[in-house]
């Protein structure tokens, strides 16, 4: 019965942080870097992009294939980057508690 009463106590305090970092989330960042720096998308916590920098060397209309390629790289790159911040702000907030590995919570 004790341990319950600890795992419940745990759970209220992990949907009070859960609730912060939801609120953080909007304010983290994250910049994919692609071809060596000559494409940089960076994102938001949402996955929205917020910024798109191309180098103008990318700019010939015979190389939309590599600039497209470039572009998915670097958005790729960005949310691999925003994914491992995201991991690192849950695993503080859920330490101690009985939680499957791999878990996903929905609402991140």
């Amino acid at each position: 019965m004790r341990d319950m009463m600890n795992i419940i106590k745990k759970t209220k305090e992990m949907q009070t942080k859960m609730q912060q970092i939801q609120s953080e989330l909007a304010n983290l960042e994250a910049t994919g870097i692609a071809g060596g720096g000559l494409v940089n998308i960076t994102i938001n916590g949402k996955n929205a992009i917020s910024s798109i920098k191309i180098d103008t060397s990318l700019m010939n209309p015979k190389d939309v294939e590599i600039l497209e390629d470039l572009v998915i790289a670097a958005y790729n790159d960005a949310k691999t980057k925003l994914d491992v911040i995201i991991e690192e702000k849950t695993k503080s907030v859920t330490a101690g508690l009985p939680i499957p590995p791999g878990f996903q919570f929905p609402f991140l």
